[in-house]
């Protein structure tokens, strides 16, 4: 195509480029626009798709005019594209565009391309690996817990106190002083969901009783009009409920899981604390050395690939479009980050030959497999429907190169 291409903006992965396609190149594609758009169109006296293209043209000007420009647009798009050797991160974006009749058309073109990296500095980083010691206490909190989960809610016949659920009739003064009928509210005391004056109000009330008195709105209260402002509280409690933790012995052990004994549920869950605090202290050195990578050989990464790792996060969180983009703000730096990270592993993965096989995936599918005692065919198949082999091909790569890069950074205990 006969197109004239003039960089006007190289920086980082962003390039701009000044496209001007000649006038006489526009009206053979008005012709083939012509032709393209005469079989979408009748025309009395032509078969579809018959009619002379200079009647179409005549016909639907406008039309064939903005049909016309596309075909332009796309074609020298791609021709750009390829002359000038780009690897797009994401589909170009054209701007102000000039399109006068029996004139040349003209427009920029704003494009990511695919950041390359040289990596030249990979070893020499200092590593330091903190494991949380699971003690004694930490699996008695954790049992704790999970006793928390486990409890009921018992009525009980007198005051209530901190950590009680409550029922009330709560009524609160309208500004003429009037108190309205009370709306029922259930609130667990101590947990922040009414103020500390209404709460105060609650626990001097015995249960089927009714206090009444004037309460002080807090300094902080969020809506600012209410703050320091007293207001005539009536409460009515209809009942209390405190909770009921079950008792720590075998037969709570046997309740939460396969555990014939309470020290087996200490055991199972001290190993699962010791898993969780081993993955944890991994996943934060795999973090510093990628950081300290990251800081030694800095490169922009494509805004586009940033912002679809945020929808993506948007979609996942069910994210209402009011709250999207205060949503986007906080997250674009961890999605930059994760961009920055995954695009580290697969230059190094690729340069280093690193990447997980077919073979790979199919034996960790066989560990995954033995570990259930399963048939490994179904669990591959349960795991392809699930679409999650590329996710255990990705664990694998990782897994590869994190071992190739502490073979060169050692990680020394904190």
């Amino acid at each position: 195509m006969n197109i004239s291409i003039t960089p006007t903006e190289t920086a980082g992965v962003s390039r701009r480029l000044q496209i001007t396609v000649p006038a006489d190149t526009v009206a053979s594609y008005e012709d083939q626009a012509a032709r393209k758009y005469a079989t979408q169109v009748r025309i009395p006296g032509f078969r579809p798709g018959k009619a002379p293209p200079s009647m179409v043209r005549k016909k639907f000007p406008e039309a064939v005019r903005q049909e016309a420009i596309e075909l332009v647009i796309n074609e020298a798009f791609r021709e750009a594209i390829d002359r000038e050797g780009l690897k797009l991160a994401a589909q170009p974006h054209v701007h102000h565009l000039k399109a006068e009749p029996g004139q040349p058309l003209e427009f920029e073109l704003h494009c990511e391309v695919r950041p390359e990296l040289t990596l030249e500095k990979l070893e020499g980083f200092t590593l330091n690996r903190t494991e949380t010691v699971v003690t004694d206490t930490l699996v008695e909190e954790q049992i704790e817990r999970i006793r928390e989960q486990k409890a009921e809610w018992a009525p009980v016949e007198e005051k209530p106190a901190p950590g009680d659920m409550v029922t009330v009739l709560l009524s609160t003064a309208e500004a003429d002083g009037s108190l309205p009928e009370g709306k029922e509210y259930r609130i667990v005391l101590g947990g922040g969901q009414a103020i500390a004056g209404i709460e105060e109000l609650v626990m001097e009330t015995a249960p089927g009783g009714t206090t009444e008195r004037s309460v002080r709105w807090p300094d902080d209260f969020p809506d600012e009009s209410q703050r320091g402002v007293s207001k005539l509280v009536r409460v009515t409690l209809k009942d209390v409920k405190r909770k009921a933790l079950p008792a720590l012995d075998d037969a709570f052990a046997r309740e939460v899981g396969d555990f014939d004994t309470i020290d087996a549920l200490r055991d199972a869950v001290r190993k699962d604390m010791g898993d969780h605090a081993r993955r944890e202290a991994d996943a934060d050195v795999r973090g510093q050395l990628i950081q300290q990578i990251a800081e030694a050989n800095p490169f922009d990464v494509p805004k586009a690939w940033v912002m679809q790792l945020v929808d993506g996060y948007m979609q996942m969180y069910g994210v209402p479009d009011n709250q999207k983009q205060n949503f986007a703000k906080e997250f674009m730096p961890m999605a930059e980050n994760q961009v920055r990270r995954d695009l580290i592993i697969d230059t190094i993965a690729e340069r280093e030959s690193l990447a997980a096989s077919a073979a790979d995936v199919d034996a960790r599918v066989e560990e995954l497999a033995k570990a259930r005692n399963a048939d490994p065919g179904q669990v591959y198949a349960q795991l392809q429907k699930q679409g999650r082999l590329q996710e255990i091909e990705r664990e694998l790569t990782e897994e590869r190169v994190f071992a190739w890069l502490f073979e060169k950074n050692p990680v020394s205990a904190a």
